[in-house]
């Protein structure tokens, strides 16, 4: 009996490496090209395209939330929220308006479970600023930051992020601006994306 149940456990670890083998360029990963320029000496940039309402989204969050907690040293994680429909762009703002006081990881969750869990309305400004004000946000300040000039540049940057990176759907995964990693499970994603970072090291370190 002993013997049968350590020969399950081999086999369930066998199993587990054979499911998250190595990342392969075209079945879990594409490259971007042009690649995009990170800048000399940086951190590994990561960036994930996402939006609120989107069910792949949310079901990703939980999984890199836990993964940003333990990522390298030498990696960064940049969120940068899409804009595919103008419906969409409240939800651009709010994420940048937060950002800019400071706030925006604190509602991250909050925001995903709105769209995702409970259906609530955030369909324009004055629905959004009453589900940040209960929540801690100051009226005022928020609203002064989601209708500010600086706010264009922001939603101009992203919309052209979106276009420079090739972006087709949420959420997607960029690593240090070349590989694209998008439509696989929240684990396979996560796997992946380790493998991408060492992948990205190791080609840092021959230039």
């Amino acid at each position: 009996m002993k013997f049968l149940k350590q020969l399950l456990v081999a086999a369930v670890l066998l199993l587990s490496t054979q499911v998250f083998a190595e990342a392969q360029l075209g079945r879990d990963y594409k490259e971007l090209s042009p690649a995009q320029p990170v800048l000399a000496g940086a951190k590994i940039q990561v960036l994930e395209f996402f939006f609120y309402g989107c069910s792949h989204c949310f079901h990703l969050h939980p999984h890199l939330s836990a993964w940003e907690k333990k990522m390298p040293k030498d990696v960064e994680l940049q969120l940068v929220p899409t804009i595919f429909r103008d419906t969409w762009e409240p939800m651009a703002r709010t994420f940048y308006a937060l950002e800019t006081m400071g706030m925006q990881r604190r509602l991250h969750d909050d925001l995903f479970n709105a769209w995702n869990v409970s259906s609530t309305d955030l369909s324009d400004e004055a629905k959004i600023l009453d589900f940040v004000t209960q929540r801690g946000v100051d009226r005022a300040k928020f609203s002064a930051a989601y209708n500010s000039f600086t706010m264009s540049s922001k939603i101009t940057r992203s919309n052209q992020m979106v276009r420079d990176y090739g972006i087709r759907g949420t959420p997607t995964i960029i690593v240090d601006g070349k590989y694209i990693v998008t439509g696989l499970t929240p684990e396979e994603t996560i796997s992946v994306l380790n493998d991408l970072i060492v992948k990205a090291r190791k080609e840092r370190s021959r230039r």
